[in-house]
């Protein structure tokens, strides 16, 4: 899921000047404050998507690939590979939506900013088309501004991306601001949780929602606002005739399902797999929910039980060979799902891409090692080791190549 930031975001600006690259040169380490690291270097960010592109080439073309393909939260995560993985797997034209913030010469930009600069470098010098807009893509003037762009630029789009993850949403039609809350339904939830800053490992009872934080937590993360863009896209002719548009989800197993499925975070997947069927049933498309495994995003380091689960995760399926992480999972998306003859669907006819993650020769193990980790021995049973360097990759930190000693520039200029 890309980082996508909501707050105070009525505006939206397309970049259009060029920021001096002549700042105060600084040595950039990472700045890590509870669960979110508060910097990012811009040349490890730019190798990061560097890394993702040549992963992209060597496994080849994606066949049958979009040529047109809009990404909403285009800048992090599953939508930055997601990018990347329709224009260097498929030579699509991209128009990207997302929320960053600039650098200033004291501070540098979010990592999503350095991200997506990087991404249209290496578009441009490939000569495939790549647009982004920066704004609140929940309000009404962003998708009037991206209907606005895709008239003046690529027309209609064949694939549109939903790969939004906010901790609140403000209504486009009424101005109220709702806030999503993690929590479980019906009764309180006990388990064991790791401080990462700490390396603590202690129980953690989450309090159980109540009907209005549950109600907020589906306004935000549920299927409204996918509705809306997609509803909005139709009304201007902006769908090509066999167009797709895919939401991400994660489902989990008995580890993360009581804060995944019997939760809070359930009930707005649910929405999500309502606004699937509707929009399919509405528009003649083809509208899904896609389950991709659990990976280190911006969003998953925030969730209780989380950071213990995957430390446990990474161990066991690097053991079995079996790890992945987005730009992985994309890649498999597009060309075992999306843009495959035989699609992996399960029931609720959601695209699973989760498979390597839920298998019982991996949660078996998991569960094992979850009963049995402390502190004294979290380095030896988990790959917290492992964990934490990805964390940090989400920031461009611990990139091979990247001379972290020297000093460098926040600014970079602006390209988007």
């Amino acid at each position: 899921m890309a980082a996508f930031n909501t707050l105070g975001a009525s505006f939206l600006t397309k970049h259009a000047t060029h920021m001096s690259p002549q700042g105060r040169s600084m040595i950039i380490k990472p700045k890590v404050r509870g669960f979110i690291c508060t910097n990012a270097h811009p040349q490890g960010c730019a190798a990061n998507v560097q890394e993702q592109i040549a992963f992209t080439k060597a496994k080849g073309p994606v066949s049958g690939a979009p040529k047109k393909v809009l990404v909403l939260g285009c800048s992090t995560g599953f939508g930055l590979s997601s990018r990347i993985t329709a224009a260097f797997g498929g030579g699509a034209d991209t128009l990207g939506v997302c929320f960053e913030k600039e650098p200033s010469e004291t501070k540098t930009a979010t990592a999503g900013y350095y991200n997506t600069s990087a991404f249209h470098d290496a578009a441009k010098a490939a000569g495939l088309y790549a647009e982004t807009l920066n704004g609140d893509a929940f309000s009404d003037a962003c998708k009037d501004k991206v209907i606005e762009t895709l008239k003046n630029g690529i027309g209609k789009v064949d694939l549109v991306i939903y790969s939004l993850a906010s901790p609140r949403r403000t209504d486009p039609k009424t101005g109220e601001v709702y806030n999503s809350v993690l929590k479980p339904i019906g009764k309180e939830y006990t388990s064991k949780n790791l401080n990462t800053d700490t390396l603590k490992i202690a129980d953690v009872t989450i309090e159980p929602a109540s009907d209005e934080e549950i109600a907020n937590t589906v306004k935000v993360m549920g299927g409204e606002d996918w509705e809306m863009w997609i509803d909005a896209l139709k009304g201007a002719d902006l769908l090509a005739d066999n167009f797709q548009t895919v939401a991400y989800t994660y489902l989990g197993d008995k580890l993360t399902w009581p804060i995944y499925g019997k939760a809070t975070i359930g009930k707005a997947k649910e929405d999500l797999d309502r606004a699937a069927k509707t929009l399919s049933a509405k528009h003649g498309g083809n509208a899904r929910v896609a389950v991709l495994k659990a990976v280190v995003t911006q969003a998953s380091s925030a969730i209780p039980v989380m950071p213990l689960y995957l430390a446990i995760l990474f161990k066991v399926m690097k053991e079995q060979g079996t790890h992945e992480g987005c730009i992985e999972q994309i890649q498999r998306l597009f060309k075992e799902c999306l843009y495959s003859d035989n699609p992996r669907l399960d029931d609720g006819n959601r695209y699973r891409v989760d498979e390597l993650e839920l298998a019982p020769s991996v949660q078996t193990k998991v569960e094992a090692i979850w009963d049995q980790v402390t502190e004294e021995n979290l380095f030896e049973l988990t790959d917290f080791a492992g964990y934490k360097a990805e964390f940090f990759r989400l920031f461009g930190f611990g990139i091979d190549g990247v001379d972290y000693d020297a000093e460098t520039t926040p600014l970079v200029p602006t390209n988007f």
